[in-house]
């Protein structure tokens, strides 16, 4: 609901400020009707564009070379998505098991069972931002063929709603994120040490 007198100025109801959003003005031929892109907005997506490429180069020479982790060879887990992981994990020897490990990602499934149906919820607490990555990497996975797509259909044939069927299939990534750190890591100890 707009106050008195209506918006003040520099703010948008609905956007936030100095947002990309179309506004409304004559239709152009070959474009939507009525919809148009505001000025400098394809500048910014091409600027951001380059400055995720330099980004993606730069975590690529020194993030995965200092750390010779081979996370990327998980499908789904690019540079930019390593470099968050081995960024939030740091020491991955400090998770004594991949449950301890799944507990700080916030994967570990809670239990919400009432009478004879079990099931589990949404994890609310962990890194909500390894969580996130392992979301991305969950989503790929279930889209793709591969061993991921084949778990994930197989919980859906289980009876398991979609949210559900996804949660299970992150906990299985962690599982198989946390076998590929330690992994990492015991190489990258031998080489030095």
């Amino acid at each position: 609901m707009l106050p008195a007198g209506g918006c003040r100025r520099g703010r948008r109801r609905g956007r936030d400020r100095g947002g990309c959003g179309t506004r409304r003005g004559r239709p152009r031929s070959g474009s939507a009707p009525g919809r148009r892109l505001r000025p400098g907005c394809v500048r910014r997506g091409w600027r951001s564009a380059g400055n995720l490429d330099a980004n993606q180069a730069q975590t690529r020479q020194t993030t995965l070379a200092e750390t010779h982790s081979r996370v990327t060879e998980i499908h789904g887990v690019g540079h930019i998505l390593a470099g968050k992981i081995l960024g939030h994990v740091g020491d991955v020897t400090r998770f004594p098991t991949a449950d301890h490990f799944a507990s700080y990602t916030g994967t570990a499934p809670l239990e919400a069972s009432s009478g004879e149906r079990r099931r589990h919820r949404l994890n609310p607490t962990g890194n909500r931002q390894l969580n996130t990555a392992l979301h991305t990497i969950a989503v790929c996975q279930a889209r793709d063929p591969g061993p991921g797509r084949v778990y994930y259909l197989r919980k859906i044939s289980e009876g398991k709603t979609p949210a559900e069927a996804r949660r299970a299939l992150k906990r299985r990534l962690t599982n198989v994120l946390y076998r590929q750190l330690i992994k990492d890591q015991l190489k990258h100890l031998t080489a030095t040490g």
